[in-house]
């Protein structure tokens, strides 16, 4: 083969490995950017077992004002009303829940009871809702307080239910893309040596109305095995009829314990709690000196008295004499 022949083909060989190598490096960066703008979970030994440290953020989506903040994190002193709250506050609320004197709808009823789901040896709360939904958008309030006596929130999220279901002010346990068709999210950045926390979200338009999907399409999204494990356990129950759908411990509730709409009797309705803001309803839910307020708490009362006895009665909050009374109530072992 002549001199010039075998130089041409030791500079094509050499160019096609330059391209191959560059085009190998562009996949490699390409992985990385996608891994870097999704969700991380992982399992800890010391910590709840899932948690997120990444999410897009679709901040700043506004309608009219409606959805103004949405996805922005509470600052840290929004943060502490929900992680640091007194137990005295949970002792009154539960006194009024079991004297009768609340006016908003906080419900006292049996739920099924299962096995707890034990995950690095602690029980684990489960919790299967949707971003449109308005009930779950009342109810996160609610939830927040009771998980806090448990361990404690880094980060939580203003959020809305769907605008033409309620447009309620609510929490979301991460950001979530309130645009996208159809998706969810996975996971909190809720930690805890006394128990698991495990959420997963329905994502649909938050400018259209309430939109779920059978559980069926959660397990075929589940980002790992636990999560998989614990929404295939909730779908075995037969009992999911729409969000919330929870489970406390060893108690699965099958909806919202409360409807906590506002602090008067007569106007108690959607518009109610749509016409507060984030900052106003965090204000009522640290001064404690009004219905929507107590009502609050006592809702988290239930799902904390649901929760107790499988951590054995070991956080301080189950020691109150309302969380007992209440969870003779509900016919749990105190």
């Amino acid at each position: 083969m002549a001199r010039n022949d075998q130089k041409k083909l030791l500079i094509r060989s050499i160019t096609l490995n330059v391209i191959m190598a560059l085009i190998v490096l562009l996949l490699v960066f390409a992985l990385i950017y996608e891994m870097s703008t999704k969700p991380i979970y992982q399992v800890s030994n010391t910590t709840t077992s899932i948690s997120a440290t990444t999410r897009i953020s679709t901040s700043n989506q506004t309608q009219n004002g409606t959805l103004a903040g949405i996805n922005d994190p509470l600052n840290s002193s929004s943060l502490a009303i929900i992680n640091n709250e007194p137990l005295n506050y949970y002792q009154i609320a539960g006194e009024k829940l079991l004297n009768g004197s609340l006016i908003n709808e906080v419900l006292v009823s049996n739920s099924p009871q299962y096995k707890p789901i034990m995950i690095n040896g602690k029980p684990t709360v489960v919790y299967i809702g949707a971003t449109t939904c308005p009930f779950c958008g009342e109810n996160r309030w609610a939830m927040a307080l009771a998980l806090a006596k448990f361990g404690n929130f880094s980060a939580l999220y203003q959020g809305y239910s769907a605008l033409q279901d309620g447009d309620v002010p609510t929490l979301y346990w991460v950001m979530s893309n309130t645009t996208t068709p159809a998706g969810v999210d996975f996971g909190n950045y809720y930690s805890s040596n006394a128990i698991n926390f495990i959420s997963a979200e329905y994502e649909s338009p938050i400018t259209g109305h309430f939109e779920i999907q059978p559980l069926s399409f959660f397990i075929a999204r589940a980002p790992n095995a636990t999560y998989r494990s614990a929404i295939m356990f909730m779908n075995r129950t037969g009992l999911f009829q729409g969000t919330p759908f929870t489970f406390w411990g060893t108690s699965l509730v099958n909806g919202a314990d409360a409807v906590v709409l506002g602090n008067n009797a007569s106007t108690l309705s959607w518009q109610s709690i749509a016409s507060m803001t984030h900052a106003q309803i965090l204000s009522q839910i640290s001064h404690f000196n009004d219905q929507f307020a107590w009502g609050q708490y006592a809702a988290a009362d239930l799902y904390i008295a649901d929760l107790c006895p499988s951590v054995n009665n070991t956080a301080p909050v189950c020691a109150l004499p309302a969380i007992k009374e209440i969870g003779s109530e509900l016919g749990l072992l105190s």
